[in-house]
């Protein structure tokens, strides 16, 4: 029991929580005016004016929950505690301030443990103080509660729900940094065994051409430079703690395989333009993937579709793929939230120094798009 409270207790806050949007705006300019106008409408309502200030003069907390959520909590529940003890009668009685039920739900979803415990201690107390003060009945003591720690189940539900998320994403990533161990070896095992080959024939052949040991040292030297370069990207991508799908072995002429039709999908056309037997294997194996993964998404998702056009050019500098569908662009994937093949796919360009986008088209269909610098990672 001590070590799961003392695990509550260290409990972190969520990663990056969102500052404050327009909603958060729009929710402020709507409530303002509603506590006055409640107030307007309400002649009966105890300290009729104070109520309305309390109940405007708290709405600001709301800009604030997710930034600092233990404070806005101490500080609307102490204000909403102390007013009925202060006046002696409650000047709260507001349907407006409803909305105090947003904090306890931003505390237990973006408060530490040990925040949510002390905020927690807070709002009991002044919940107390409130009903004491107030008289109430065991139904409504009952009742306040159970609205109370309703709002606050809601917020660990959602944290929970966010961090089993990110666990998801930690386990993909975990994947892919396997396959690129094993990339990185197939990488280096392949240019060191080219150099071994050279070098056993500049020693077979050296006899009989003085020259071969000198070009099999160049040989060499061009190998043992790209395998340096190979493994210098991969390492730092490694320490990084990115992530990368770069399959051994396969290249843009790979391409060709996804061409053609299934029984019951549409067809796939592939288009190569431009030179590029050049690129790093790195390039080339990341291309593959992203023109396979847009592909298998296409027969999947796309309703209605009867083509599939996949298109590879190269200039000077960069590579760019775009892969497209005639599907019904209403009928096709959901937006959100994004899946975890799309997530891999703006990843692995990103690896890459480049950029991938996917998105339905204006009038019909949905196209992936990507372009990678032909170098490849810079280390």
């Amino acid at each position: 029991m001590l070590a799961l409270l003392r695990s509550v207790w260290d409990e972190p806050s969520p990663p990056n929580p969102p500052v404050r949007v327009w909603r958060d705006w729009a929710l402020v300019g709507v409530l303002v005016p509603l506590a006055v106008l409640e107030g307007v409408l309400r002649p009966e309502l105890p300290w009729r004016v104070i109520a309305v200030i309390v109940a405007v003069g708290l709405v600001p907390t709301l800009l604030w929950r997710r930034t600092r959520p233990l404070l806005m909590v101490a500080i609307c529940f102490v204000v909403t505690s102390l007013a009925p003890l202060l006046m002696g009668e409650p000047p709260s009685e507001m349907f407006t301030v409803a909305y105090l039920l947003i904090l306890p739900y931003s505390l237990f979803r973006w408060g530490s443990g040990r925040e949510a415990v002390i905020g927690l201690a807070i709002m009991i107390v002044a919940a107390g103080l409130s009903m004491v003060s107030d008289r109430a009945v065991v139904a409504n003591v009952v009742g306040a509660f159970a609205v109370m720690f309703s709002a606050i189940t809601l917020g660990w539900a959602f944290r929970y729900r966010a961090r089993a998320r990110m666990r998801e994403l930690d386990q993909v990533k975990l994947l892919e940094r396997e396959q690129l161990a094993r990339d990185l070896h197939d990488t280096v095992a392949h240019h060191v065994s080219a150099m071994a080959i050279r070098a056993q024939a500049g020693i077979a052949t050296s006899a009989s051409r003085p020259n071969a040991a000198t070009e099999a040292l160049h040989v060499i030297e061009a190998e043992a430079a790209r395998a340096l370069a190979e493994m210098r990207a991969m390492v730092h991508v490694l320490r990084r703690n990115e992530t990368a799908d770069l399959t051994p072995g396969r290249r843009i002429t790979d391409l060709e395989q996804l061409a053609g039709r299934d029984r019951s999908g549409p067809s796939v056309e592939v288009e190569i333009v431009g030179d590029l037997d050049d690129l790093p294997p790195s390039v080339g194996a990341a291309i593959y993937r992203l023109a396979q993964e847009s592909v298998t998404n296409a027969r999947r998702h796309a309703r209605n579709a009867t083509h599939i056009t996949v298109r590879v050019a190269a200039d000077v500098k960069s590579v760019y793929l775009r892969v497209s569908d005639d599907g019904d662009s209403s009928l096709m994937r959901p937006t959100a939230p994004p899946g975890y093949g799309i997530i891999g796919m703006i990843e692995r360009a990103d690896l890459l120094g480049g950029t991938c986008v996917a998105g339905p088209n204006p009038t019909r269909g949905w196209t992936v798009t990507a372009e990678l610098p032909r170098t490849g990672p810079t280390t």
